[in-house]
């Protein structure tokens, strides 16, 4: 599969060609294809040559990457095939790569296996908190199932408390007037308090 640019400034006849394979595992009991090789010619000559690596679909189905790219930071899939020649020279960067050799239908690309592994780190991340939810979350039921009742006890005392004069309206059917030289004074009769142990 061949992109040609044509000429782009110094570069005369610039072409990317993709090298597509294609075989049959037994395994999986379908053809797979698979990107052999990436080649840079431009002044009518193959200038650099990458292996590809990891870049693989089964034939009913296209590849798809956010980035194809020979640099480190976006996990290099392109090797330089060779330190002798000038691939080492070059950087290569495809963004939102998409391919399909094999079993093209109505021009559109068949659905695509995707490059992304299912675990990323997000993905990684994201298992980690839910670890940790769950772990804080068994820890509050452990405490609540073994949480021990509070046993109340209440005891009731008399109390010798003295009272000052009250309002006749709020309490007048609960004192009754103590006369002593003269002075009238009132006491509850009913005097409770309660003492609660826990």
């Amino acid at each position: 599969l061949s992109l040609k640019f044509g000429d782009i400034g110094n570069l005369k006849g610039l072409v990317i060609r993709f090298l597509l394979t294609t075989s049959y595992y037994q395994l999986s009991v379908q053809n797979w294809f698979s990107l052999h090789r990436l080649q840079l010619l431009y002044n009518h000559s193959i200038q650099a040559t990458f292996n590809a690596t990891r870049i693989y679909a089964p034939a009913s189905y296209s590849y798809h990457c956010e980035h194809v790219s020979s640099l480190q930071r976006y996990n290099a899939l392109l090797i330089p095939s060779s330190a002798n020649d000038l691939s080492k020279l070059w950087e290569v960067t495809f963004t939102d790569f998409q391919i399909q050799g094999f079993n093209i239908q109505e021009g559109h690309f068949a659905y695509a296996k995707d490059c992304a592994s299912f675990f990323s780190p997000a993905i990684i991340m994201g298992l980690v908190m839910s670890l940790i939810l769950l772990l804080v979350l068994a820890y509050a039921l452990h405490m609540l199932i073994h949480l021990k009742s509070l046993d109340r006890h209440y005891e009731c005392k008399a109390s010798p408390a003295y009272f000052g004069q009250m309002k006749d309206n709020d309490m007048g059917d609960e004192k009754e007037p103590l006369r002593s030289n003269g002075n009238e004074s009132y006491e509850l009769r009913n005097q409770q308090f309660c003492k609660i142990y826990i």
